[in-house]
């Protein structure tokens, strides 16, 4: 009778798994949504161009290889894959290094000029980047920075560079101010407190922030096709779009196109992901 447990017991553990297993399940049909597109990407790259056949259904014989081949040497893949990838480093180091540097200012003095000063940054986020398209392309013709890599990349870091700070700062508050004071009073200034102090204990939201402007820089389509016309200055994203209009008839190019552009991008994540996933916790429980 001591050993046998409860009806009441037995119910809640009844209750318990079945709750357990309606969360496996769900899990489950998000990572079939997640992975079911990249699973119809590789079948579609791997069809030869007279093939009809579903892309559900992947055939090992009659694979075409040179689908990928071709998608590199007529669609110069690679060339549109090293200019976002100087695009993407640049912007994103300029992010981190002007959201850091913004931001312990804002978190450390909290005066009526700086709480204005986030204000105003916040809304900055509230404002559509195409929204201002035509002033400015207007303005990077003016100054020459139209098909150059510093045009596109000082427009890609103002429009990431307030949710930056906003990430920065509100980090930077969960920070004891007394570690400002103990290197103070060891001769520190400012400068040499923020750079050997607390930079270091940046890393989990400098990971969050590099990850989500990388992916936001890699993925730009608008911006950079209006600033980056030559195709010879084109990122990856503009280019395999014109790339896959170019080549309706021919899916299968098109595919291994898409997958060689976003190869880079996902094997950048899984080496940063439990940085992100760490700065991204630290950020809501902070």
């Amino acid at each position: 009778m001591g050993g046998r447990k409860s009806p009441t017991m037995t119910a809640a553990e009844r209750q318990y798994r079945r709750g357990h297993w309606l969360t496996y399940a769900f899990l489950a049909v998000v990572c079939l949504c997640q992975i079911l597109p990249f699973y119809l990407a590789v079948t579609t790259s791997l069809k030869p161009a007279d093939d009809m056949s579903p892309s559900l259904v992947f055939r090992t014989h009659d694979l075409a290889w040179d689908n990928w081949s071709k998608a590199v040497e007529e669609g110069q893949i690679l060339r549109s894959v090293l200019n976002s990838v100087v695009v993407t480093v640049g912007t994103t180091l300029l992010v981190c290094v002007l959201g850091a540097a913004a931001a312990y200012p804002l978190a450390r003095r909290l005066t009526r000029c700086n709480r204005f000063v986030s204000g105003f940054i916040l809304s900055m986020m509230m404002i559509p980047p195409l929204s201002i398209l035509v002033p400015l392309y207007s303005f990077m013709v003016k100054i020459g920075g139209v098909n150059n890599y510093w045009g596109i990349i000082l427009i890609l870091t103002a429009t990431n560079l307030p949710l930056s700070i906003f990430l920065y700062t509100a980090f930077i508050k969960a920070i004891p101010s007394a570690i400002d004071e103990a290197g103070e009073i060891d001769g520190a200034n400012k400068l040499q407190v923020f750079g050997r102090l607390i930079l270091p204990m940046l890393k989990p939201v400098t990971a969050t922030v590099a990850i989500m402007t990388g992916s936001t820089v890699w993925n730009d389509y608008a911006l950079s096709s209006y600033i980056l016309t030559d195709p010879n200055s084109q990122t990856i994203a503009p280019r395999v779009a014109s790339f896959f209009s170019a080549n309706t008839n021919n899916l299968g190019i098109a595919a291994a196109a898409s997958l060689l552009a976003a190869a880079p991008i996902v094997v950048a994540y899984m080496f940063l992901q439990r940085y992100f996933i760490a700065g991204m916790v630290a950020g809501a429980v902070k």
